[in-house]
């Protein structure tokens, strides 16, 4: 693996403790103005301090993401489809490999649907992304994108998140399910588990803490940090788990504590207007001279 591939790589995996926390906001891309990601740029702005990576479209980071940042952005790069059409699964390659370069992307996301009617075509666009990403040094992830008539179990994600992996995919992203070791033994790149629809709290930190003990990285989490009422306390507690190695229990008392935190207002300070008072000039009194004898 090249230095470059690899150097991306542990801008999104911490080499520290080999972790990951993904914020994604790429959902516009087939969802449009999701609820409570119609203004992404208010949304980011308060959470990408506390995230290892966001993954994003390419729009989303023209308008919407500080060039001054340094956390790394994971493009999507497939897409041709949306909630009211036929069929999701009928993506393509959207955005060329010179575009990603531009916007500095740290790595490249796609969906591949196994099991789809589309199963094919995005299996194929897969490998020739990944052939082309090589060439630059850019690491590629698969999402194993799930729908009604595709399956979410074990058997199902392991064979979707295999096929992804050898077709060359670096990270695979996938969702969390009962036996889930045994996705991740069968798939020799590394897992990061998507967050899927909005569920309370306490349930996603749950999520976040049995993706991790069964073997994932880290966690792409989007609606369940931003659909939240507490968003900043809410990212700051999967973090907890993700690298501070916490408890459930743990992670949603900050939760709590985060969430029950006023916030602190700075008061404007009031500059009083200086009263300049009069100055009594007070008539000078001559002393009489002393004659000095």
């Amino acid at each position: 693996m090249d230095w470059g591939l690899q150097n991306r790589l542990s801008q999104i995996i911490k080499p520290q403790n080999n972790r990951a926390l993904m914020l994604a906001v790429d959902h516009g891309y087939f969802l449009g103005p999701t609820e409570k990601l119609e203004n992404p740029k208010k949304v980011i702005a308060p959470l990408l301090k506390y995230c290892d990576s966001l993954m994003l479209t390419r729009g989303v980071q023209r308008t919407s993401v500080p060039t001054s940042t340094n956390v790394p952005m994971v493009l999507r790069v497939s897409g041709g489809s949306s909630i009211i059409g036929e069929d999701l699964s009928q993506e393509e390659i959207t955005v060329s490999i010179k575009d990603a370069i531009r916007l500095n992307a740290s790595a490249l996301a796609m969906s591949i649907f196994v099991g789809s009617k589309y199963e094919h075509q995005t299996i194929v666009n897969l490998g020739k992304l990944v052939n082309e990403a090589e060439e630059y040094g850019i690491p590629v992830l698969a999402v194993t994108a799930v729908g009604k008539e595709l399956g979410k179990d074990a058997r199902y994600l392991s064979l979707a998140c295999r096929i992804a992996a050898e077709q060359g995919a670096h990270i695979v992203k996938t969702y969390y399910c009962d036996n889930f070791e045994k996705v991740v033994q069968s798939c020799p790149v590394p897992i990061i588990v998507a967050g899927g629809k909005k569920i309370y709290e306490r349930d996603a930190l749950q999520l976040t803490y049995d993706a991790i003990k069964g073997g994932a990285v880290g966690v792409d989490m989007g609606r369940n940090i931003w659909q939240s009422e507490n968003p900043v306390a809410m990212i700051r507690s999967v973090r907890y788990i993700v690298h501070g190695n916490a408890t459930v229990d743990q992670a949603f008392k900050l939760y709590q504590t985060l969430r029950n935190e006023k916030p602190q207002q700075n008061k404007p300070q009031q500059n009083k207007p200086q009263q300049n008072k009069p100055q009594q000039n007070k008539p000078q009194q001559n002393k009489p001279l002393e004659n000095k004898k």
